[in-house]
């Protein structure tokens, strides 16, 4: 059962002033293996006629085609080229921006003015300003062409402090309602501009087939007909109606992304390959385009993944033939973050083939913009990128920053919106996000009419997400992977358990909070609020469906309370359906509350009655995906001949009688056949830990790219894809360590009984001093450490090796199995430096690690 104990932090200091305890035990051999990643695409018949002339509203107009011809005619080869790149504003200056004059930037998820996650507004409007000044200052590159700001608005202005926060597209898809839709692309399109920025990257338009996506959430639906509907609406919010505003000084560009088939990866693999028939390809995946650029989208994202084995950022079928040439879109296509790096025969530095197939902007953050710039310029002086295709390209781009009025604008610090603080996070606006909050909570099960509660009893609120505004806004919230901020950092926003508190208090009712469920007086009814953590992209990958596979915390939880006899309500937090069965069954009433974003309140307006005992507000939500039956059933949809638990448009309404049974088969086939390895790291943190570096003084959570304390740092760097891995560097001034933890216990017996191994995946530049040390830290101070600086010392170079320890040796040295707090411990005493990219608990390995004890 979990509880609110906090890390103390004596012992930590204590571990590290101790020394290292050694085992006796010698590196074996290690196999190197490396598993390629590389396809080709296959030879395979193709159909052009399967796709359609698209009547798109936003027509060309003679004026602006004149002046971009006029404009393009003036341009040197060199100023073609810094209008094809968009680099990110880590890793350029004002300077940079006066000498190149880039065509377009971004921030990506977690970047910010000045590196801080607080920026204000005004420091925000002042970048954009900065650049703005320095693209239009033709001292150096002789140019005068305005840039554009381009950022991920996935969910309202997620990057900014204090905006709006809306529920992930999942929750929005369940709401059904393209008007309410289409206010919240406007309302994000106001508080984007208030910070002086041009271009949003949105909307997604993926049909999720696969919910182990690590991207499930930012689907609307499996129904193809409500993506292209929300896509329309998405489009006209953000841009205006072409024969409305359309991108007047109220609006923003939008993009639809990710073209195409993001969505239908085999195994829902982020930037995996996609195998549909070109048929399928169109009809199910094809249709948030026919709906976005039918409604006038200026700009399209190639995606990661592959069709057929083939990269999209390098296919030109479907880059230029497809979407430019028959479908007739006249906008630009800009590539996702280093996606031209995996193009076969490319790198983040050079990529041809992408520019050739169709992409007209590189999205290269990190310093690989100067190389890839200058290579690019010589790829067209050379013949292998032809001058056409270069004006092709610059010639969507100029199109298109005609159409937004850039050209004739004043600078971001003094457009319409500008410095308008006073409208991010506006009343006005959360009261559509608490709207959308409220349609898009789908009640799954109610026995005995058990909803809506009367707010005058004694209410108990528990569970890790009842008063977590980061945990009930998921992914792309403030950080790239929403981790790392609590509810300080949401001023304005409110957690579920404002919304419950201030309904009960006016009612005359009692609420007691408690994430571990204890109560000093017993409650009438228990609501609890539970689910998983945030994460994006590749980084919420899934093997499986079953929520949350060895821990079950929350499940005891609410079976204790069950036991108790206690009325149980389960508000389940997630960015996809999840296998819960055994949740199911020990709660009375569940609801799928998806992730809600900074209006969490709203919550309470469905959940209570009102103070007189009247429903305030009835479900709406319907089940957008639908729910699997198993923790393998993970590609379920509507049509596809399979039974699952509940079906694609399921939603029960107050006074519907439950449908489900209360003894749901809790027994996966899955978990019956196997046990899996245990995940730590791969790309970020997986749920429920969370990685901290602790020194002499205590601990410090990383919470950003960048993290540091008196002992060493850790830094985001991209080895396969953006942020994979990370470099951590030990200064030598003092002992500290790396550690990935958890507030609670985790029992790793299963996993010592399967004779399994800690293994991380690294790269060790440079020789390193003993001691160096894999630990666990465990129940009652336990101090277990593993040298392993001779097996480092064995691997020094360049490239990337498993090093591994039998799970056996911790426990020989009196690791509490059971009682795991932190399965991962890195610690050094002197200066060293390494990389890692993967950490996990692997079965079956303990007699072949590089370090064994059998």
């Amino acid at each position: 059962m979990k509880n609110n104990r906090l890390f103390v932090l004596k012992p930590i200091a204590l571990l590290l002033s101790t020394g290292f305890l050694l085992l006796g035990c010698q590196p074996a051999d290690e196999t190197k293996t490396q598993a390629s990643i590389a396809k080709t695409a296959p030879n395979m018949a193709t159909n052009i006629d399967i796709w359609p002339k698209l009547d798109i509203a936003v027509k060309q107009d003679d004026a602006i085609e004149t002046k971009v011809n006029t404009l393009l005619g003036t341009m040197t080869l060199e100023q073609k080229i810094a209008q094809m790149i968009q680099p990110e504003i880590r890793d350029i200056t004002v300077e940079d921006m006066r000498k190149y004059g880039f065509g377009s930037y971004l921030n990506g998820g977690g970047a910010f003015p000045n590196n801080n996650k607080h920026a204000t507004a005004q420091d925000w409007i002042a970048l954009a300003d900065a650049l703005y000044q320095a693209s239009i200052d033709d001292s150096l590159d002789g140019s005068t062409i305005p840039t554009m700001w381009g950022t991920d608005a996935v969910h309202g202005h997620n990057n900014v402090i204090g905006a709006t926060l809306f529920p992930h597209n999942i929750g929005l898809g369940a709401a059904n309602n393209p008007a309410l839709i289409e206010k919240i692309a406007e309302v994000t399109a106001t508080e984007v501009m208030v910070t002086g920025i041009d271009w949003v990257f949105a909307p997604t338009v993926a049909v999720v087939r696969d919910d182990r996506w690590g991207r499930t959430y930012e689907g609307y639906s499996e129904d193809p007909a409500i993506v292209r509907e929300y896509a329309k609406a998405i489009v006209n919010g953000l841009q205006g109606h072409a024969k409305g505003d359309f991108l007047s000084d109220k609006r923003v560009i939008s993009t639809v992304k990710h073209f195409i088939g993001d969505g239908g990866t085999q195994g829902g693999d982020d930037q995996g390959d996609n195998i549909a028939d070109e048929q399928t390809l169109f009809d199910i995946h094809a249709q948030g385009y026919v709906g976005g650029l039918s409604a006038g989208a200026q700009s399209v994202m190639a995606s990661f993944n592959s069709w057929h084995g083939k990269k999209n950022h390098g296919n030109e079928y479907l880059l230029t033939q497809v979407l430019k040439n028959k479908m007739g879109f006249d906008g630009f296509v800009v590539g996702d973050w280093n996606g031209h790096g995996q193009v076969a025969g490319c790198s983040n530095e050079s990529c041809p083939q992408a520019i050739n197939a169709g992409l007209d902007i590189f999205m290269v953050p990190t310093t690989a913009w100067k190389p890839l710039l200058e290579n690019t310029i010589a790829q067209v002086k050379s013949g292998q990128i032809a001058q056409s295709r270069v004006d092709d390209a610059v010639r969507r781009i100029l199109r298109v920053k005609f159409r937004a009025g850039l050209f004739d604008k004043p600078s971001p610090a003094k457009r319409m919106y500008s410095g308008k603080t006073e409208l991010i996070g506006s009343a006005a606006h959360r009261e559509i996000a608490k709207q959308a909050v409220r349609e898009s909570l789908v009640l799954l099960k109610n026995n005995q009419q058990l909803l809506p509660l009367n707010p005058k009893q004694h209410i108990l609120l528990a569970g890790d997400g009842a008063d977590n505004i980061g945990k009930q806004s998921g992914g792309w919230t403030i950080s790239w992977q929403g981790t790392g901020n609590t509810n300080d950092d949401f001023p304005g926003g409110s957690s579920i358990y404002d919304g419950f508190k201030q309904q009960i208090e006016q009612a005359g009712g009692r609420l007691e909070l408690s994430v571990s469920g204890d109560y000093e007086v017993r409650p009438d009814v228990a609501v609890v609020v539970f689910g998983e953590e945030p994460y994006a992209e590749g980084n919420g990958d899934l093997d499986n469906l079953e929520y949350q596979r060895g821990l079950k915390s929350d499940l005891a939880l609410l079976k204790r309370l069950k036991v108790a006899g206690i009325p149980v309500v389960s508000v389940f937090i997630s960015g996809r359906p999840m296998w819960v069965n055994a949740e199911l069954n020990a709660s009375d009433a569940f609801v799928a509350a998806w992730l809600l974003g900074s209006e969490g309140d709203a919550v309470a307006d469905v959940l209570l009655q009102s103070a007189q005992g009247e429903i305030q507000h009835d479900f709406k939500g319907k089940l957008s995906f639908s729910w699997p039956n198993d923790a393998m059933q993970t590609a379920v949809n509507q049509g596809d001949g399979q039974t699952p638990l509940l079906p694609f448009g399921f939603g029960l309404r107050y006074g519907d009688k439950s449908t489900l049974a209360n003894d749901l088969n809790e027994k996966s086939q899955h978990t019956a056949n196997q046990i899996q390895e245990l995940v730590l790291f791969e790309r970020a943190v997986k749920a429920p830990w969370r990685m901290s570096l602790v020194d002499q003084q205590g601990m410090t959570a990383v919470a950003s790219s960048i993290e540091q304390n008196s002992a060493l740092k850790i830094k985001s760097i991209d080895v396969d894809i953006q942020e994979d891995a990370r470099l951590v560097q030990f200064n030598g001034t003092q002992a500290g360590a790396l550690e990935i933890n958890d507030n609670f216990p985790f029992d790793l017996r299963g996993l010592d009984e399967a004779s399994s191994a800690l293994v991380m995946t690294v790269k060790v530049p440079a020789a390193v001093a003993s001691p160096v040390a894999l630990s666990m830290r465990c129940e009652n101070q336990c101090d277990v450490a593993i040298e392993i600086s001779q097996a480092l010392n064995s691997i020094v170079g360049t490239e990337w090796h498993d090093v591994s320890v039998d799970l056996a040796c911790f426990k020989q040295q009196g690791a509490t199995m059971d009682k795991i707090y932190a399965p991962f411990m890195f610690k050094a005493s002197q200066a060293m430096a390494f990389e890692f990219k993967r950490i996990a608990v692997v079965p079956n390995l303990g007699s072949q690690a590089t370090i064994s004890c059998h």
